[in-house]
């Protein structure tokens, strides 16, 4: 059996499509168990049920009417995955477009800055100190160290009473 793209061996698809139905899954968990496989019902509902599974790959027959559960499906499965491509630039840094953590590196922590700070406040912008804490919120829990590095790296800057800020011109 041909998986996605090339790849032989089992599709999920098929495996998650086997499993969704009732009867295929009171028989796999059955088949796992060494119990007897739909032992009350009819001879056409058990073979369907066995024959859904035989073509997911979920179980293999033994010889006459016996079947196990196949050893090999979820390794084969799980290394049709492809692998993840790194992450590059502010990117390595964020999870789920928040800060999972700050780059050791002054250039890298003022990339990631300088990104967040362009994607939550606009040029020209005048926002109070609660405004700024409410963009930032998306990008992090901590807003207070967030704010102190956009105004140490100059990103951010604060007027002299502390009562706006704004991005520098």
């Amino acid at each position: 059996m041909n998986g996605p793209a090339g790849h032989s061996g089992p599709h999920w698809r098929r495996v998650m499509a086997a499993l969704a139905n009732r009867d295929a899954r009171t028989a796999y968990a059955q088949i796992v168990l060494s119990e007897d496989v739909l032992a009350d019902a009819k001879e056409q509902r058990r073979d369907r049920a066995l024959a859904v599974l035989l073509d997911a790959g979920l179980v293999e027959r033994t010889g006459g009417n016996t079947f196990q559960a196949s050893e090999t499906i979820f390794h084969n499965l799980l290394s049709q995955q492809p692998k993840r491509q790194p992450k590059t630039g502010v990117h390595r840094f964020l999870r789920l477009g928040r800060i999972d953590r700050y780059p050791a590196s002054a250039t890298d922590r003022r990339e990631l800055l300088a990104w967040i700070v362009g994607e939550a406040i606009q040029p020209g912008e005048d926002l109070t100190e609660r405004q700024v804490n409410e963009r930032l919120l998306s990008y992090t829990d901590d807003v207070v160290l967030l704010r102190r590095y956009l105004v140490d790296f100059g990103l951010l800057e604060r007027t002299a009473s502390g009562s706006s800020y704004s991005r520098p011109i």
